[in-house]
């Protein structure tokens, strides 16, 4: 846990390029930031959240002041970023561009701009004035994977779900079928077939990640096909494969953050989350600043190793789970960690 003091935080957030406005009175020695999420916005449970916990917790540890950016579509990131930067009441110290959506937009903004630090969660934008932060998402993803394969082979009830061990068959849910995406898919496919070769895999693309209706209709159609088990790296469009689960009485897996946390009226059909440490990320890029740390330049790589991703169990069917599946998942993560376990980040090399 980490220390509290003075908690100095900006309070309101901007909807889209029109709502920006201006933060009021500014102390000199206030760290400012200025947060860009990624489309689909907050309140989803899950990727943006994690980041807004990231700039909340620095602002319980130091003197920080934030403003939220909520870009309603892709076409609005590149004004926000501007907006940021051009400030002056307050002036940012550090503008955070949360998703792969603002890679374009940052690699000229980061230019015009160029005494302006940046961050940049989920891809990576080469210029001196970026920090960039990527997870290897696959890590994780293969011990999830792991975890469905082996208990749709087993007969396993908890919690509102069970699993049928006639039909060993597992799902995926992707949010945009982009590159980042992939990498869960593939490592999720990766980690299904170390657990028993002989599980089916089927994989959908919502198309969206702030559409739950879609990922309901998705998981539902394949809970009826014979899954046991669905995860899902969709954004708030996995909140539908929840509710799925719930009304067919199987099991899903959560992303990003520990949604059996963060969605609690689902804990008893999610069996774990793939936790991505966006939230450290944020804090770690805040606190360079805070620290006249600041590493422009740098790429920041988060897996296993580093705790930037992980396998966590949910709060309401960890203790369900067996313990020889438990100790089976605690051992291909020292595998890959320890290098003998190659995680692919392309389905197609599964």
């Amino acid at each position: 846990m980490r220390g509290r003091t003075t908690r100095r935080r900006v309070l309101g957030g901007i909807a889209g390029a029109a709502a920006f406005g201006a933060t009021g009175l500014v102390q000199n020695d206030t760290t400012n930031v200025g947060m860009v999420y990624a489309t689909g916005g907050l309140g989803d449970n899950s990727f943006n959240d994690m980041a807004l916990t990231g700039v909340e917790n620095a602002a319980e540890e130091y003197d920080v002041e934030f403003r939220n950016a909520e870009p309603g579509s892709p076409s609005e990131v590149a004004n926000l970023q501007q907006r940021f930067a051009q400030s002056s009441s307050p002036d940012y110290d550090l503008i955070c561009c949360i998703g792969f959506v603002q890679q374009d937009a940052l690699a000229e903004n980061a230019q015009q701009f160029s005494d302006q630090n940046w961050m940049v969660v989920d891809t990576i934008v080469e210029a001196d004035n970026v920090s960039s932060y990527v997870f290897r998402e696959q890590e994780g993803s293969f011990q999830v994977g792991h975890l469905a394969g082996l208990l749709t082979t087993e007969e396993f009830s908890g919690g509102a779900g069970e699993t049928d061990p006639d039909n060993t068959v597992v799902g995926f849910v992707g949010g945009q079928e982009v590159p980042l995406i992939r990498r869960f898919e593939a490592g999720y496919r990766a980690g299904v077939a170390y657990a028993n070769d002989d599980v089916e895999v089927r994989v959908a693309y919502a198309g969206e990640f702030n559409d739950p209706a879609q990922g309901q209709e998705i998981a539902l159609s394949m809970y009826d096909e014979g899954a046991d088990i669905v995860y899902h790296a969709a954004g708030g469009t996995g909140n539908g494969v929840f509710q799925a689960a719930q009304e067919r009485g199987r099991f899903a897996i959560g992303v990003d953050a520990d949604q059996s946390v963060s969605l609690p009226e689902y804990d008893d059909v999610i069996l774990a989350s793939m936790v991505k440490r966006v939230d450290e990320a944020v804090f770690q890029s805040v606190e360079s600043v805070v620290n006249d740390e600041f590493a422009g330049g740098s790429v920041n790589e988060l897996g296993l190793e580093q705790d930037g991703v992980a396998a966590v169990y949910g709060q309401g069917l960890e203790s369900e789970i067996p313990e020889a599946v438990k100790e089976s998942v605690a051992e291909s993560r020292e595998a890959i960690i320890a290098g003998d376990i190659e995680v692919p980040t392309e389905p197609g090399e599964v």
